[in-house]
């Protein structure tokens, strides 16, 4: 594969806040340091400051380890067995409502371990000699004001303070002095820090969206500047789900729609490296059997005369499948192909994180056709890229 992602290039990195979402930055910061992307400065605010830090450093493997082993009681003073349950939705709604208000009443949750979390994984002085610029947004309550702060301008031994600074979840944690003055999380002022990058003359940027809570400020951008985005298109969770099961998920997501942005790799659901014309795909969608084309042409309802054949598979079933996918007017064959071929490959439960040419995917469909034998009925389009008369009950 060719990235179509400028290699020779400088980027800045945007890191927006969203709790225990973050494990899909660091799944996405694999992606990009695996293809030899160079990272010129980051902006980070809430969870995205912590791994803005972690990338400055360059330790990969500490990142994950500290993401793979989360958990809430390294966050906050939580039993870890009391918040699975949370949620998992085994509380009742009474239980977690009185677990919610006696935080409140306790001023917050005490938010030490991730103080001691901090001070255990980020080592400042490999954060200020690194070759990258490194921004850090919160807001100061004391002050009223946001703050955009250049860490390699910061007194030596207060990062780790703003780090957490930029992390207080007003009302979960705690909110205790640093320095004689009190922060809330940056997030919930700007959560997305593009601005901090913009305003700093960069031009070529890649934000990582994991869509935390915050508000997200519009930023004025000149027709030099170039934004390429990473972003999920699954649910990555809770904000405060710190549990490692999902953190590792999360870090494959980041990981997998990373190298969809690096390569422009299509597909709604799959990552599918899309390397043919578009003829190939119309082949693919006309070259079926006689038996196949009549048992759509049954299932449709539609006249079965040989000399129709063509015209109605093409003029009324193709499109009527492409309405059924909620694919738009205009759309082409490669599009339509590959979208049945996806929707196809989930019905067959095919593995979804893995990097497939359209012909790598199809064999994956083939290999899984005896599990339509166990459905009591499936999509009239599964015909069409299995190629073949089904003899279980079909759908349109």
């Amino acid at each position: 594969m060719v990235p179509i992602i400028d290699l020779e290039k400088e980027y800045g990195l945007v890191l927006e806040g969203g709790g225990a979402k973050g494990a899909y930055q660091i799944g996405a910061w694999k992606a990009l340091k695996e293809v030899g992307v160079k990272i010129k400065g980051v902006a980070g605010t809430s969870v995205g400051a912590l791994n803005g830090a972690l990338i400055c450093m360059g330790d990969y493997e500490k990142a994950e380890t500290l993401w793979k082993e989360i958990s809430y009681s390294k966050i906050m003073d939580v039993d870890d067995v009391r918040m699975g349950q949370l949620f998992q939705g085994d509380l009742s709604l009474r239980e977690a409502m009185g677990d919610f208000l006696k935080t409140l009443g306790d001023g917050g949750a005490d938010i030490t371990p991730l103080k001691e979390l901090i001070a255990e994984n980020i080592d400042e002085a490999a954060v200020k000699s690194s070759g990258i610029a490194f921004f850090v947004l919160t807001f100061s309550v004391s002050e009223m004001k946001e703050l955009d702060i250049d860490i390699k301008e910061v007194e030596d031994g207060l990062m780790q303070d703003i780090l957490l600074a930029s992390a207080y979840v007003f009302p979960l944690f705690k909110n205790e002095k640093l320095h004689g003055k009190k922060y809330i999380d940056g997030g919930i002022i700007n959560n997305v820090p593009l601005g901090s990058l913009v305003k700093r003359g960069y031009k070529d940027i890649i934000q990582i969206r994991i869509f935390g809570i915050g508000r997200e400020r519009k930023v004025k951008l000149e027709d030099d500047v170039t934004i390429l985005d990473i972003s999920p298109r699954v649910n990555l969770g809770n904000i405060m789900d710190f549990n490692s099961k999902k953190s590792i998920r999360n870090m494959k997501i980041g990981y997998y729609d990373a190298m969809r942005t690096i390569y422009g790799l299509q597909g709604k659901i799959y990552y599918i490296e899309q390397n043919e014309e578009e003829w190939y795909y119309l082949n693919q969608l006309l070259s079926i059997a006689k038996e196949v084309k009549g048992q759509l042409m049954e299932l449709y309802k539609l006249d079965k005369n040989p000399d129709m054949a063509a015209r109605n598979y093409l003029e009324v079933i193709l499109p009527a499948i492409a309405s059924d996918l909620k694919l738009g007017k205009e759309w082409t064959y490669s599009e339509l192909y590959v979208t049945i071929l996806e929707a196809t490959a989930k019905i067959l439960r095919v593995q979804k994180y893995n990097i497939y040419t359209v012909q790598k995917l199809l064999e994956e469909v083939k290999k899984r056709v005896g599990r339509l034998k166990e459905m009591e009925e499936v999509p009239a389009f599964v015909l069409i890229i299995l190629n073949r008369n089904c003899d279980y009950s079909c759908e349109q």
